[in-house]
């Protein structure tokens, strides 16, 4: 059975081909249009996907798409009764409802050919979020947890899962919501763009938590692990303030009110100096962020005890509150898959489509995310060639054998340069996973300087990631798990800190990414070519973009070779090195 799944009208717009149970394609909108986040229909990475595996539409059995106008629509309709939002608000919403509805004449219109015949299932927003964590993990049973933003009138679901069979057992309703929560403060700290979340994750180490006791008036937990926000301080539940558009990527308007500035004190402007309350204001919003998250997780895990757990949604993407679930929670075993965002639907819609088709059928566990577009040697040949004249100075070298690249490219690393890696199918998800990477020394304390000079030029406050060998994650980092998507931050061992200065954010922490031969090929050679030159099992890994997503083809890859300080560029088996 051939499904194919979408994100379609969200941010994030993504689209994934699963053949009987397993994603065999899967890839986000904006790598094709190259706009960050892009929100509308995916007709690029649907026709990529169908191109890459020989398809047309016709010969596509069902059609999944992670949105159901039917789910909780009583509570919609009484929460219009009963609290009157704003005619723009439901106007936006009902729009949005139609586009839709209306997916069937968005095919015909995007694809040539036959009008669809593919039978459309509509699959509920979080039941959606659910799937796409609970089915590619490899646990027999495991709770399932959904935190995020909006979909389908909920905010947050949780489930259990047992075999083929996930039962979702409760629901966070519009317009109480944890991502609502974080990117309303996420705003109020200066960061106005859709995503911007993360950012706050990062700042966040560098204050404490002196404004936790006044978050706890605004997120209120509940007796049985749920939460409920304060809603006098937003504005989310009575105005339309999420605007996103089929030709670019989504924003918000300012989800607070004029409440949280008189509780909180004046907002920062985006061009404001950060100061220490700045950064103790972010603290407090993570710390309460992992409050409620801890609070909900030990409750599940008293009605129905289990050692597995499998997070999903937005929130999903909170890789400090994930690497510390083994300690602040029982669960023991912890996956979350690589695009665990609203891209991630995609593959959750597919998938929870192929289990009500075949409800025993094998699942298949994802062991990497290297889903997308790959590229030819004659494809890298032409670029070359195409860009010979720019090139002029640089050494340009074929290799034949993957141990001597490795070997040469792990000497550049070691000597201070700066490395675009690209290399097979790009991959699936918002992380660089060695495929299209950056890369450096994760020894200089200088690299993150380096980087943000000649590439990057992020806030400084933003740590960098390290790729580790998993065999060498034990004597490295406190915690000793596969992280194979770089969505856990664990604690680096105290001793080893100072040799890592690059990686190592200012609490002794690192965001990694765990690398396997049997997963991760090449990029795995690499850095175990590093390590034994070095002594240190990693490098450290950014993704391949400059304020752009991340680059695709490999004429993404020479432009921004091109426009930037960087010194050597690696496409498959050619490696340019500026001189």
């Amino acid at each position: 059975m051939k499904i194919l799944g979408v994100n379609a009208f969200h941010g994030d717009s993504s689209a994934a081909l699963v053949f009987d149970g397993k994603v065999v394609a899967a890839a986000e909108e904006e790598r094709f249009r190259r706009i960050k986040h892009w929100a509308g229909f995916p007709s690029e990475a649907i026709g990529w996907c169908l191109e890459a595996n020989n398809l047309i539409l016709a010969d596509i059995d069902v059609i999944a798409i992670n949105q159901d106008s039917r789910a909780n629509l009583s509570r919609r309709l009484w929460y219009t009764l009963t609290s009157r939002p704003s005619p723009k608000l439901i106007i936006e919403k009902l729009r949005t409802r139609g586009k839709r509805r209306s997916i069937l004449d968005h095919f015909n219109q995007a694809f040539s050919g036959p009008k669809v015949q593919s039978e459309v299932v509509s699959v509920e927003h979080h039941l959606a979020h659910l799937a796409s964590a609970y089915y590619p993990s490899d646990f027999d049973d495991a709770w399932a947890v959904s935190i995020d933003g909006f979909g389908d009138f909920a905010s947050g679901a949780w489930g259990y899962g047992a075999g083929n069979n996930l039962d979702v057992q409760s629901r966070v309703l519009f317009p109480h919501s944890m991502g609502a929560f974080y990117q309303a403060f996420t705003q109020y700290l200066g960061f106005p763009n859709y995503g911007d979340e993360y950012k706050v994750m990062g700042l966040a180490p560098y204050g404490k938590p002196k404004h936790l006791d006044a978050l706890r008036e605004v997120v209120l937990l509940q007796s049985d692990g749920s939460y409920r926000l304060d809603l006098s301080f937003f504005k989310h539940h009575r105005e339309n303030v999420m605007f996103e558009w089929e030709g670019g990527s989504p924003s918000a308007s300012r989800m607070y009110s004029d409440k949280l500035i008189e509780r909180f004190g004046p907002a920062r402007g985006p061009k404001d100096d950060l100061t220490q309350d700045h950064r103790d204001m972010a603290h407090s919003i993570q710390a309460m962020y992992e409050e409620a998250f801890f609070h909900l997780l030990n409750s599940l895990h008293s009605q129905q005890p289990t050692d597995n757990l499998v997070l999903a949604g937005g929130c999903g993407m909170n890789s400090v509150a994930n690497g510390k679930v083994q300690r602040r929670s029982p669960f023991k075993n912890v996956f979350v898959q690589a695009a665990a965002g609203d891209a991630g639907g995609a593959i959750g819609a597919a998938l929870g489509a192929w289990v009500q088709h075949a409800p025993d059928a094998k699942r298949h566990p994802m062991r990497h995310a290297y889903l997308g577009p790959k590229f030819s040697a004659q494809d890298i040949e032409a670029q070359v060639a195409q860009h010979r004249e720019q090139l002029q100075g640089c050494e340009i070298k074929n290799y034949e054998s993957s141990e001597s690249l490795c070997a040469d490219v792990a000497a550049d690393i070691s000597e201070g340069r700066v490395v675009g890696w690209f290399e097979g199918a790009m991959e699936w998800g918002p992380r660089a996973l060695g495929h299209r990477s950056i890369l450096g020394d994760p020894r200089r304390e200088d690299m993150k300087d380096i980087l943000n000079i000649k590439i990057k030029r992020r806030e400084s406050f933003r740590p960098f990631a390290p790729s580790v060998l998993r065999e060498a994650v034990g004597e490295w980092f406190e915690e000793d798990d596969d992280v194979p998507f770089m969505m856990k931050v664990f604690q680096i061992m105290e001793d080893k800190r100072a040799l890592i200065p690059a990686v190592t954010h200012v609490d002794g922490s690192g965001r990694l990414q765990t690398v396997t031969e049997a997963d991760n090929g090449r990029y795995y050679q690499l850095i175990k070519a590093f390590s034994k030159l070095t002594g240190v099992p990693m490098v450290l890994n950014t993704s391949f973009n400059e304020n752009e997503p991340i680059v695709c083809r490999p004429e993404e890859a020479m432009d921004c070779f091109l426009r930037t300080k960087m010194d050597v560029l690696v496409l498959e088996n050619t490696v340019i090195r500026r001189q």
